[in-house]
């Protein structure tokens, strides 16, 4: 098993040897985000073959993660040490934090071997420094009318260098912040206490920051740290709300005054929220920095990938995200033949208007069985375990195109032609890929129930 070592203030030296020429942007390799946010990731590092490797706990749970290994050259050599040190916590291995071209590495060492997806909440937003410094052309106008409209209505302002002897007002700051919007403060959440330690530790781990003062009144407070030679990180940005165009002052005049050297400003992740997203991007980010999530997959996710593809013609994408999102080996039906699965089903949790519902979702058969009753096989025993279930309704589309697939589930007790609809919180595509295609068949256990105008089935896991 590899010794990995908790990160360590002493620690930085050797961890930004790797990190400052690697060229990735990735938030998460700023070593004072490492250090600031170790009570919630618990992260730790190791070298392996002429790589830096940081182990985590995902979202500070018991699953561990690897973020991608960093250093010159081709990582794959060290992906089967990562995948026994996984084994050896009892775990499968996932690394975290992909780049393009960190997941085009896996993929052509192990092929089919992994699956891939890339979380739209979390990747980060990278701008060209000199964009965010002079705020040009048409696009930007809008924050330059905010900043002339801030600049008039308070003529006092000014921004200095945030140093310790600021760091008590930027601490308030932020709890008023938190209890206007949350309506607590008794208990100092994992983001406060980061930047307790940050701020414990600003100058050991090279954070640089910024405020601006209305009169002698703190506004807004920033800082944010080096993720390599030329990528500076913006891990926080605050401000008092009642200073309309605070945000957008502090973020134009902190890049102003950060090194030269810095060409690209991460702002970090927008975590799904609307709001923040829209903020980010009104800046206009030179990129999104992917950061791709895979997973080593078991014996049947790779079966069941393959004999997706195949059947439905689903690009890799589709199928990656199906099984790291909803996957289970206890929900799918499968049949053998020839000494590999020929056909499977997946049975997934909803509710509807009908109450609990199944959903038959992936019904498959390798062409190469088609016709010896496989699927009339999973179909009979999907039937009995819904009913023994006690499920309200079942549901399933069938392929459009394929009217004889009709007769074919009406022998299973389907019937109708619903328009339907799904809900998850991931607004994942249960349907057909086209919305108004989606029209569902369905199994009620009390037939005499009428149908719906519509279905809407809520995931209920």
């Amino acid at each position: 098993m590899i010794e990995f070592k908790p990160v360590r203030l002493e620690d930085r030296a050797v961890i930004e040897r790797y990190t400052m020429p690697s060229g990735i942007c990735n938030c998460d390799l700023a070593f004072a985000n490492m250090y600031c946010w170790q009570a919630v990731f618990h992260s730790a590092w190791a070298e392996i073959g002429g790589f830096l490797v940081i182990r985590f706990q995902i979202d500070g749970g018991e699953r561990i993660g690897y973020m991608q290994p960093v250093g010159e050259g081709d990582f794959g050599p060290i992906l089967p040490l990562l995948r026994e040190d996984a084994h050896a916590h009892g775990q499968r291995l996932r690394i975290i934090g992909l780049t393009d071209e960190g997941r085009d590495t896996i993929r052509r060492i192990v092929p089919c071997h992994f699956a891939f997806e890339s979380d739209r909440a979390l990747e980060d937003y990278v701008y060209n420094a000199d964009d965010l410094r002079n705020l040009a052309g048409r696009r930007y106008q809008p924050k330059r009318n905010h900043i002339n409209r801030f600049t008039a209505e308070y003529p006092d302002y000014c921004y200095e260098e945030l140093t310790p002897d600021r760091f008590g007002e930027c601490m308030a700051l932020e709890r008023e912040w938190r209890k206007a919007h949350e309506g607590h403060t008794s208990e100092l959440c994992a983001e406060q206490r980061a930047m307790q330690r940050a701020f414990e530790h600003f100058e050991e781990l090279g954070l640089i920051g910024g405020c601006i003062y209305v009169g002698d009144r703190l506004a807004a407070f920033t800082y944010g740290s080096a993720v390599n030679d030329h990528t500076f990180d913006t891990h926080v940005e605050k401000a008092d709300t009642e200073f309309d165009g605070a945000f957008t002052i502090i973020n134009k005049l902190f890049a102003q005054h950060l090194p030269e050297r810095f060409t690209l400003i991460n702002r970090e992740e927008d975590l799904g929220l609307d709001g923040l997203r829209q903020a980010k991007l009104s800046y206009h980010p030179a990129f999104l920095q992917h950061k791709f999530a895979a997973i080593c997959m078991h014996p049947d996710e790779v079966a069941c990938k393959e004999l997706w593809m195949k059947a439905f013609g689903d690009d890799e994408q589709f199928a990656d995200s199906f099984i790291m999102r909803y996957y289970s080996r206890r929900r799918m039906l499968t049949a053998e033949a020839g000494g590999r699965m020929a056909a499977m089903l997946h049975l997934l949790p909803f509710r509807t208007e009908l109450g609990r519902t199944t959903y038959i979702y992936g019904v498959a058969t390798d062409p190469a069985f088609r016709g010896r009753g496989l699927a009339s096989q999973l179909m009979r025993e999907a039937m009995r375990l819904i009913a023994e279930r006690g499920d309200d309704a079942a549901l399933l589309i069938p392929t459009p195109g394929k009217e004889w697939l009709r007769e074919f589930y009406g022998r299973f007790g389907f019937a109708g032609d619903v328009p339907a609809r799904f809900v998850s919180a991931d607004r994942f595509d249960f349907g057909t890929g086209d919305a108004a295609a989606d029209r569902a068949m369905v199994w009620r256990r009390d037939s005499s129930v009428p149908l719906p105008e519509q279905l809407t089935a809520s995931w209920h896991s």
